[in-house]
């Protein structure tokens, strides 16, 4: 049995707690176990949110000696010092025998515990399930590589694929349970993106709220894509979040700027400039599609130009989710992780 391979199991519960954390907030989503010298586990802990105990600290407060214990971790120890120390520090001061974990930390900040660990002489092993933690860190690591946010696009339209009657009315296309649906992808979000455009014509309020109306637990920051100011009155003034207005259209600065914030995820829920915007310019990590069994007809599309000239270059998506809410459709699709390949700012016409 390989060194990876003996850990195998005390990372899968690793995993199994990594997921209880939020998915929002900038951090990942970890998990740890501490392991005697038979190899049972004495501790657990996992990350709860940003400015609470990184998972290894909550697993040493866990045990009151935990010298020559091993720390199988699903992500890196880190190496700096934010809200909360480094790890990488705290294993060391505790006296942990030995470190395995999944996969690396990609911050160029907090990064690199790994060789802090050895360097006092602490054996470390990593790739313990590599591709099961990947999968569940995935945007948050793309994220950290890539030094912008994992890009959700989201829009509702008719089979027809309207998003708005001709004469700009839009609600509602979808019924009740598609619309819940969105506000559990609000909450899973650091941020919603909308156009200036869509501000002023719908005022809407952005929050995420749960079945009664009642406001869920965690909230995206609103964010305003365009160079146009929004009414003092904008329901978005009213946010818990408050609002950001970029006051650009550049969507490149603005993904940068986001991810300095500390955001990782964001939900771009603007109208069809900003959408097919961030498509066309390869932003769009992922698509959260509701179709309506209705037609409009009319100009009202949901997705504009995409700068896609012929079928040689047609953009397909790989549909892993179709679920029906109601009378309407749900469909999730992802496409392969490219870097955008040109900076695209989006017109006055329509959005921003």
């Amino acid at each position: 049995m390989s060194e990876t391979q003996r850990y195998e199991a005390p990372m899968r519960r690793a995993l199994d707690l990594a997921v209880r954390g939020p998915l929002v907030g900038g951090n990942p989503q970890v998990g740890c176990v501490l392991l005697d010298a038979d190899g049972r586990i004495v501790a657990e802990g996992w990350h709860r949110g940003a400015g609470t105990p990184h998972a290894e600290i909550d697993a040493l407060s866990q045990v009151t000696d935990a010298a020559g214990l091993t720390a199988v971790v699903t992500l890196e120890p880190c190496n700096h010092t934010g809200r909360t120390g480094p790890c990488s520090e705290a294993l060391i001061a505790a006296g942990i025998g030995k470190v395995a974990f999944a996969v690396p930390d990609p911050g160029a900040v907090s990064g690199h515990g790994a060789a802090r660990l050895a360097e006092a002489g602490i054996p470390v092993v990593h790739g313990v399930l590599h591709d099961e933690a990947e999968a569940l860190l995935h945007p948050w690591l793309e994220a950290m590589r890539r030094g912008r946010p994992w890009v959700v696009v989201k829009w509702a339209s008719t089979l027809d694929g309207r998003a708005a009657a001709a004469d700009g009315s839009s609600q509602w296309i979808t019924g009740a349970a598609a619309r819940q649906k969105v506000h559990e992808q609000r909450a899973q979000s650091d941020a919603i993106l909308v156009g200036t455009g869509t501000v002023l014509a719908d005022d809407p309020s952005l929050t995420a709220r749960g079945d009664a109306g009642e406001l869920l637990p965690a909230q995206p920051l609103p964010v305003v894509v365009g160079e146009r100011g929004i009414p003092a009155g904008a329901a978005l003034h009213a946010h818990p979040r408050g609002v950001l207005e970029t006051r650009t259209r550049d969507l490149d600065v603005i993904f940068r700027d986001l991810h300095e914030r500390g955001i990782r995820r964001v939900y771009v829920e603007g109208g069809p400039t900003l959408t097919s915007a961030a498509i066309a310019a390869g932003y769009a990590d992922e698509y959260a599609i509701y179709l309506a069994p209705a037609l409009l007809g009319g100009p009202k599309l949901a997705i504009g130009d995409l700068g896609i000239p012929s079928m040689d270059a047609i953009l397909r998506l790989r549909v892993d989710t179709v679920e029906q809410l109601g009378d309407d459709w749900y469909f999730h699709g992802v496409v392969s992780t490219r870097e955008p390949s040109a900076r695209y700012s989006t017109t006055e016409n329509g959005g921003n």
